[in-house]
């Protein structure tokens, strides 16, 4: 006999509705970082690359994940980046000296080209603009370039590089971690509010359609939050409509049972931000909601020792290579979870980063393209997880790690599509070594009936997926049934699980 099953309830009712879900937060992130950019989505010496020397191979695994919107081009790059050195003819594009990454950056990729890649994935464009050693100017500059239909000298010159229309960028994000001590000029909160502020302005005198999100802390564990996003707020409250956050999680110390339980950080995070936005539209009386873009999310840690051997001002270097495992996974499931959980207020989101760096997609130079472990609870939460968050009423036996208290065996996040008439509930069983037996009632979804249960389950934690060898991969064999309104399902020990629900 296996070991005894632990016993969890869940209730699911499709009144109890949290928010439509926004499908920006299945978004991603491209940064001009490693190989990224150079190897990951553009290498026009592959066997498959296109007339525009992108990776064909990548472009169907990043359609595959669906993702809506996708971040460019930093990250901490931006900061120190100009963009016109990317635009107009390939052979005129200078080498510079990248100084984020301390690589040299050959420019044969820039907005255009990004443009015409993102459209090529089906995705929208997040544009970044550089407030660090630049501000209001270059940023006016690049707005007129890429949204102004023409007749000006900006959308004149975007027109001479063969892009007659306008790319109609809608999103667009104020800098880049700016109280980070590693960014190139990094900003008191009184600096940067007041830099973000002005540039915002000048920006949507451009053109007043745009979206604009404020730079908050460069995670929860900087000194400066959350006294960063009250005080840079209390100037970009009423121009912006997001304030950013980022978080990235590792398990340096091997403790799997702690680590599967930082995605309470994360709701942590997520509520203090809230807490914060809400205090200053309640200070400033002001009527409008500030929204939540989390536009760099993921784990990351494995790859830290060797990229300090990296040799500086070399092209396109292997940089921030995480080869996830299996228990990675899991935490990103339960990541995306917390996000759906929060979806009211967290509207946009971003894997960070989508190809080669921290990424859930992989290349060879001239070679495969392959899925990352942390592929798969992606792929299924963004195909499936669109329509309305619900919350479920969960009742979970708990338990408590290194440095969390009564963290539940089972995390849960559930999504009613009313367009498809689908119920989905996505699930990840924290318990490392018994299986989760929920009983879940969904009496108010009448006449549904059981579609397919996917499990993603290893017994090692340490497995990997590289190429040409798939280890971690759903499989379609999950235990669950429906009777009378009541679903029991089963879910393995240490495992993430995906219960779709149809109308018959």
């Amino acid at each position: 006999m296996g070991k005894a099953t632990v016993k969890a309830k869940m209730v699911v009712d499709k009144d109890f509705q949290v928010s439509e879900i926004d499908p920006r937060v299945y978004g991603s992130f491209i940064e001009h970082l490693g190989r990224a950019v150079y190897g990951g989505i553009y290498e026009p010496t592959h066997p498959t690359a296109d007339e525009n020397g992108f990776r064909q191979d990548v472009i169907n695994l990043v359609k595959e994940l669906q993702v809506p919107i996708i971040r460019y081009p930093g990250g901490n790059m931006v900061s120190a980046y100009n963009w016109e050195d990317g635009v107009g003819p390939k052979e005129d594009r200078p080498k510079r000296l990248e100084l984020a990454w301390r690589v040299t950056e050959t420019n044969q990729v820039g907005t255009n080209e990004f443009v015409d890649w993102a459209k090529a994935v089906n995705a929208d464009v997040m544009m970044a603009v550089n407030l660090g050693t630049r501000g209001i100017d270059a940023a006016r500059n690049l707005i007129e370039y890429c949204n102004h239909p023409s007749g000006t000298y900006w959308s004149d010159l975007r027109r001479s590089h063969g892009y007659e229309h306008p790319h109609k960028i809608k999103t667009w994000c104020l800098g880049n971690e700016m109280d980070g001590p590693w960014q190139v000029g990094q900003k008191t909160a009184q600096e940067y509010g007041r830099l973000a502020y002005e540039t915002a302005k000048a920006m949507r005198l451009v053109d007043p359609d745009i979206e604009l999100v404020s730079c908050g802390s460069s995670s929860a564990q900087m000194p400066t939050f959350p006294s960063w996003e009250a005080e840079t707020l209390e100037h970009t409250y009423e121009v912006a409509d997001y304030i950013s956050l980022h978080q990235y999680y590792g398990n340096r110390s091997g403790d799997t049972a702690n680590f599967l339980a930082k995605s309470m950080d994360m709701e942590n995070f997520i509520q203090t931000v809230i807490s914060t936005c809400d205090y200053i539209k309640a200070k400033k009386r002001s009527k409008k909601k500030m929204y939540l873009s989390f536009d760099e999310w993921n784990v990351w840690f494995h790859s830290n020792e060797q990229d300090k051997e990296i040799e500086p001002w070399t092209v396109a270097p292997p940089q921030l290579e995480d080869v996830y495992t299996f228990e990675d996974a899991l935490l990103v499931g339960s990541m995306l979870n917390t996000m759906l959980r929060h979806s009211d207020r967290v509207k946009m989101a971003c894997m960070a980063q989508l190809v080669n760096v921290i990424a859930p997609i992989m290349t060879e130079n001239g070679g495969a393209a392959w899925k990352q472990t942390i592929f798969y609870p992606y792929y299924y939460t963004s195909v499936y997880g669109r329509g309305i968050a619900l919350n479920p009423i969960v009742s979970s036996p708990k338990y408590d790690s290194k440095d969390f208290t009564d963290v539940p065996y089972l995390d849960s996040s559930v999504v009613y599509n009313q367009e498809k008439d689908e119920l989905v509930i996505f699930a990840t069983n924290r318990h490392l070594e018994n299986p989760l037996e929920v009983d879940i009632d969904v009496r108010s979804f009448e006449n549904y009936s059981l579609v397919e249960h996917i499990v993603l389950e290893n017994e090692d934690a340490k497995a990997v997926n590289i190429a040409g060898s798939e280890n971690v991969k759903p499989h379609t064999n999950g235990e669950s049934y429906l009777t009378d309104g009541k679903l029991v399902g089963i879910f393995p020990k240490f495992s993430w699980s995906m219960i779709r629900l149809k109308k018959s």
